[in-house]
C-alpha cells in the first residue's frame, strides 16, 4: 500500500513511534542522534530557514559530502515545502555555476573544500553572476558572511505555531526535491522529485531488503543522488532504522564502520563494493553482523557479487535498478531471490511499477525474451526536468511512460536482465554488439579487477570494440594473452580489437563510469 504523506509528516510519525531509538550514527565524528532528537533537530533547522525568509516552493542547494548537516537540510526544507537543490561534489566552477542558475537557487549551503577543490573560492568567484543566490551559508563555520551557528540563531525569530502553519501548507503530491543527473551526456537536467515519489520508493527499497527499526544501515553512497537520500536516508526513516553515514567513501572507513556499529546493511556501488573486497587486510575486519544491502549504480558484475554474498557474507544482498527520473528504484531483487537471479538479473518491477519492453524504433511492445528498451510508469515518475520541457515530453510520452534508454529483456516470470544501453550500442559491420555482454565474460578472467568496453569509429567496420581494462594489484597482462582468452568462446566480432591497460576509470561523484570520457581519453593512452 502506497502512502500518502510528506517527508515532515512520515518523520513525525516515525519519531513518535520510535522516539528513542537511534536515528543517526556518525562513528568517527562520535554523533549520535536518537529520533526524537533528529525531529526537534529539524524543528529548529526548519525554522532557521522561515527565519532567514525561505518560503514553501524556494530552491535550497547543498553542496557537500555527507555531512549531518545535509541530513537535517533535507528533512527540514522538506517539512516547510522548500526544495532540495542537490550539488555533485565533483562539481568545479562551470558546472556548479550552471546549477545554481539553472535551478533558480536562493539559498546555498556548502563546506569549504572537498579533496582539491576550493568551494569557497569557486562561490566567490561566482557569485556575482547569481542575482537569485542571496544567501551563503557555509557548514564548516569558516569565517564567512553566514555560518552554520550563525543560520542556526534565525531560528529563534520564528515560534511553533509559525513552524506548524508552515508544515499544515504543505502537500505530498508537491515537488521537494531536484537531482541533477549526473550529466554522462549533455548538459545535466533538474529532476523534479514530489514528497510522494521519494516517500513510497524509499518504503518499497525498505520493504524489499526486509530493511526494519532493528537495522543499522551503513551509508557510504552521496547524499546527493538518490542512492544516498532516497535508498539510504528515508528508507531508514520509513522503518526507523538507524541511519550510519560515512562523510566521504573511504573503504577502510567503511569496513572499520561495519565492524564497530555492528551495522547490518550496506549500500554501494560496484567499484565501492570491489575496493572494500580488494583491501589487503579485508579479513581482519569482523563483518559478520552484515546481512541485507543494496549494490546498484551500474552494472553490477557477477563474480563481485558473488564476493560480497561469500567474503563480506552479505547474503540477504539485493541489486536494485533504477534512474533518478524514476526516484529512483523500477525493479529489484529481494533477500530470497536465488543467486542465479541476483546476479543475472535485476529483479522484478516494484510493487505499484508497471514495465514494457518496447522495439525502440517503432514503439510496439515486445514479446517475452525479446530485447527492447526498458519503459517504466507509475508514482514513482518524475515529475518532468525544471524548465526543460521538451527534454521531459522525450523522456515521458503522452501515456505516462518513462523511457529509460536501456536496453533489457524480460522473462515470463516477470525477471528484468539489462543488457546496455541504447547509446552504448557498438554497431560493427551491420552486428549489434552489446558491450556489456563482452564486460561480463571478461569479469570471470582471473586477472582482472575491472573493466569497460566501448566502440570507437573505424573507417571500414564502422566501428570496432575496444575494451579498457584495470587489473588486480600486483599482476601484469598482455593484450594478447586478453585476446587468446576470448577466443573459441566469443564471436570473432565481440573480441575486442584493441585492449588498453588503465590505472583508474574516469567517474562521476556517485560512482557511475564515464564511458564518453574514455573514449575521449583514448587517443592519449599509448
Amino acid at each position: 500500500m502506497l502512502k500518502n504523506l510528506t517527508i515532515g509528516q512520515l518523520l513525525k510519525e516515525t519519531s513518535t513511534a520510535f522516539k528513542n531509538h537511534p536515528a543517526t550514527i556518525y562513528s568517527q565524528e562520535n554523533i549520535h542522534y536518537t529520533y526524537n532528537e533528529l525531529y526537534n533537530e529539524t524543528g529548529k533547522v526548519a525554522k532557521a530557514l522561515l527565519g532567514l525568509g525561505i518560503k514553501k516552493g524556494d530552491h535550497i542547494a547543498v553542496w557537500s559530502t555527507n555531512r549531518l548537516e545535509w541530513i537535517l537540510l533535507q528533512l527540514a526544507s522538506a517539512r516547510i515545502g522548500a526544495v532540495l537543490v542537490t550539488v555533485n561534489t565533483s562539481y568545479q566552477e562551470a558546472e556548479v555555476e550552471y546549477l545554481l542558475n539553472h535551478s533558480d537557487t536562493t539559498a546555498l549551503f556548502y563546506i569549504d573544500s572537498f579533496k582539491t577543490t576550493s568551494y569557497s573560492s569557486i562561490i566567490a568567484s561566482i557569485v556575482h553572476k547569481l542575482p537569485r543566490l542571496q544567501h551563503l551559508i557555509s557548514i564548516d563555520n569558516k569565517n564567512q558572511k553566514m555560518n552554520w551557528n550563525q543560520f542556526l540563531l534565525y531560528s529563534m525569530n520564528i515560534s511553533d505555531e509559525a513552524l506548524t502553519l508552515a508544515e499544515q501548507n504543505v502537500y505530498p503530491e508537491e515537488v521537494i526535491n531536484m537531482q541533477y543527473t549526473s550529466g554522462t551526456t549533455g548538459f545535466p537536467k533538474g529532476v523534479m522529485l514530489s514528497h510522494n515519489n521519494i516517500v513510497n520508493n524509499a518504503l518499497l527499497v525498505a520493504n524489499a531488503m526486509k530493511l526494519s527499526h532493528q537495522d543499522k544501515l551503513c551509508i557510504p553512497v552521496p547524499f546527493f543522488h538518490c542512492f544516498g537520500c532516497v535508498m539510504g536516508l528515508l528508507a531508514s526513516v520509513c522503518v526507523g532504522a538507524t541511519m550510519v553515514p560515512i562523510v566521504e567513501f573511504n573503504p577502510t572507513v567503511v569496513l572499520e564502520t561495519v565492524e564497530k556499529e555492528k551495522c547490518t546493511a550496506l549500500h554501494g556501488v560496484p567499484t565501492m563494493f570491489i575496493a572494500e573486497l580488494n583491501l589487503p587486510n579485508f579479513h581482519d575486519y569482523d563483518l559478520s553482523s552484515l546481512r541485507t544491502g543494496i549494490m546498484a549504480g551500474s552494472n553490477c558484475p557477477t563474480e563481485v557479487m558473488k564476493r560480497v554474498m561469500n567474503d563480506m557474507g552479505i547474503n540477504e544482498i539485493t541489486i536494485a535498478y533504477g534512474q533518478t527520473e524514476s526516484s529512483p528504484v523500477i525493479t529489484q531483487t529481494t533477500t530470497t531471490d536465488s543467486l542465479e537471479r541476483r546476479v543475472t538479473t535485476v529483479g522484478k518491477a516494484h510493487p505499484h511499477v508497471q514495465v514494457k519492453i518496447i522495439d525502440p524504433i517503432n514503439g510496439h511492445v515486445l514479446p517475452i525474451g525479446v530485447q527492447g528498451e526498458l519503459c517504466a510508469k507509475g508514482y514513482l515518475i518524475m515529475k518532468g526536468y525544471y524548465k526543460m520541457p521538451e527534454e521531459t515530453a522525450r523522456a515521458i510520452d503522452s501515456d505516462g511512460w518513462l523511457h529509460t534508454g536501456d536496453l533489457a529483456v524480460i522473462d515470463n516470470e516477470g525477471y528484468i536482465k539489462i543488457t546496455g544501453r541504447l547509446k552504448d550500442m557498438i554497431i560493427r559491420g551491420g552486428e549489434n554488439i552489446y558491450p556489456r555482454e563482452i564486460e561480463e565474460f571478461l569479469y570471470l578472467h582471473p586477472k582482472i579487477e575491472d573493466i569497460q568496453v566501448i566502440g570507437v569509429p573505424d573507417k571500414h567496420y564502422g566501428e570496432t570494440v575496444v575494451a579498457c581494462i584495470k587489473l588486480k594489484p600486483g599482476v601484469e597482462a598482455t593484450a594478447s594473452e586478453i585476446k587468446e582468452y576470448c577466443k573459441n568462446k566469443l564471436s570473432h566480432f565481440k573480441i575486442p580489437e584493441s585492449i588498453y591497460f588503465v590505472e583508474a576509470f574516469p567517474m562521476t561523484a556517485s560512482g557511475k563510469i564515464q564511458k564518453y570520457k574514455l573514449r575521449e581519453q583514448l587517443q592519449n593512452f599509448s
